[in-house]
C-alpha cells in the first residue's frame, strides 16, 4: 500500500469525532487509524467504536480519543501472515494497522477489508399505509410510491439494499397496493425477489408480520416504507448478531434547545435554574432486526404496533439492542420532509455512487 493509498485511512489524534465519522464514512466502514504528529500509532476506530460512542451521547465535537481504541491490534512489518491471522482472530478483528520499528503506521493488513457479498436474510418493508399528511399528493400514490429525483422513493430503498448485498423483499401493501405490486411485480425487473404482504385491514407497523408464511430461520430486516438513509444495513446486523440481541432498533439522536430558562422546583422552592438548556434524546429511526423468535409474539389478527412486540420482547426477558444511525436519514411524513428530501437526494445519494 502506498503513502497515498493509505492517506484516507489515517486521522489525527486532534480531530473530532465528526470529523471521525465522516472519515469512516470516506472509506466505507473500513479500519480508521489514529495517529500522533509524527505518525505513530495512537489508536483505531471502526464502525462499532463510534456507534457505541454515540450511545452514551458523546457530543460531535468531542476528541476522537473519547471513541478510539487507544489498545489496538498492531501488525509489525514483515510479521509472518499466519501469526497476524491467529492474532486478529484471537481478538476478535477483520483488520489491523501495519507498524514499523518505530510505531510510525505503514500500511493495513489486509490491505482491504471485502464487502460482506450476498445476505440471505429477508427484508420485510412496511408500505400499506395511507400518508395521510402527505394528502393531497398521496390521493391516487400511495406514500412509498412518491417520486424523489424521478423515481418512487421505494425503488431507491429498495436498489439500495440490493446494492449492499440483499435480494429477498416482502412489502406489506393496503393503501392503493396494485399501484405498488404493477410497478414491481416480481422483482426481476429489479434483479431481486419480491413477494406481498396483502393485509385485508390497516396491521400498524409489525401486524403484517404475521402474514410471513415461509419458514425464518436467521435475522430479518424490517423497515418503513417512507425512510431514506445511507445506513449500511450489514453493519446492522453485523451489531445485532455480537449482542445476541433478539431484536435491533435503530435510532437516532435529536436535540432541542429549550428557547427560555428551564426551572426546577421542589413545592414552593426554586431548585434551580438552567438558561436555555439542551434537550438530548434518541428516536425510533423506523428499521429494524427481528431474530425468527420475535414472530411468535405477533398476533394473527389485529392491530399490533412495532414498539408493542419491542416490550413483549423486553418484558420476557430478551435483549433489544439499540443501534444509533449517524448517517444520512429522514422519515418523509409530512410535506416538508418530503421537499428536503428531494433537495438532499443528488448531494446525498448522487455524490455518495461516486
Amino acid at each position: 500500500m502506498t503513502r497515498r493509498e493509505l492517506a484516507p485511512y489515517l486521522l489525527s489524534d486532534q480531530a473530532t469525532l465528526r470529523e471521525a465519522i465522516e472519515r469512516l464514512d470516506a472509506v466505507r466502514g473500513q479500519l480508521v487509524v489514529v495517529i500522533d504528529e509524527d505518525g505513530r500509532l495512537r489508536g483505531s476506530l471502526t464502525d462499532g467504536d463510534v456507534r457505541r460512542a454515540l450511545l452514551r451521547m458523546t457530543p460531535m465535537e468531542a476528541g476522537v480519543e473519547t471513541a478510539m481504541n487507544a489498545e489496538p491490534v498492531a501488525v509489525r512489518r514483515g510479521q509472518n501472515p499466519a501469526e497476524i491471522q491467529a492474532e486478529l482472530e484471537v481478538r476478535g478483528a477483520t483488520q489491523a494497522p501495519v507498524i514499523d520499528r518505530a510505531g510510525r503506521v505503514v500500511g493495513l493488513y489486509p490491505e482491504h477489508y471485502g464487502d460482506a457479498g450476498r445476505r440471505d436474510n429477508l427484508v420485510v418493508i412496511m408500505a400499506g399505509g395511507r400518508g395521510a399528511r402527505l394528502a393531497p399528493l398521496t390521493r391516487h400514490t400511495p406514500k412509498p410510491m412518491l417520486t424523489i429525483s424521478g423515481r418512487p422513493l421505494l425503488e431507491t430503498i429498495i436498489e439500495r439494499l440490493r446494492d449492499q448485498g440483499f435480494g429477498r423483499f416482502r412489502l406489506a401493501v393496503n393503501y392503493l397496493a396494485e399501484v405498488i405490486e404493477g410497478h414491481f411485480g416480481d422483482g426481476s425487473a429489479f434483479d431481486v425477489e419480491i413477494s406481498y404482504l396483502r393485509e385485508t385491514e390497516p396491521r400498524g407497523t409489525a401486524g403484517a408480520l404475521a402474514l410471513l408464511d415461509e419458514p425464518i430461520e436467521e435475522p430479518f430486516l424490517v423497515m418503513n416504507g417512507d425512510v431514506l438513509t445511507r445506513l449500511d444495513f450489514a453493519q446492522l446486523l453485523d451489531f445485532h448478531g455480537d449482542h445476541e440481541a433478539a431484536a435491533t432498533v435503530c435510532v437516532r439522536e435529536h436535540r432541542f434547545e429549550a428557547p427560555f430558562g428551564v426551572v426546577e422546583t421542589e413545592g414552593h422552592r426554586l431548585v434551580s435554574i438552567r438558561e436555555k438548556p439542551t434537550f438530548r434524546w434518541f428516536a425510533n429511526a423506523g428499521i429494524y432486526v427481528l431474530g425468527p423468535d420475535a414472530l411468535k409474539q405477533v398476533p394473527d389478527t389485529g392491530h399490533y404496533d412495532m414498539p408493542t412486540l419491542l416490550a413483549a420482547l423486553s418484558d420476557r426477558g430478551d435483549t433489544v439492542g439499540a443501534f444509533p444511525i449517524h448517517e444520512y436519514w429522514i422519515d418523509i411524513g409530512r410535506p416538508p420532509d418530503f421537499e428536503l428530501a428531494r433537495s438532499d437526494y443528488e448531494a446525498v445519494f448522487a455524490a455518495a455512487a461516486t
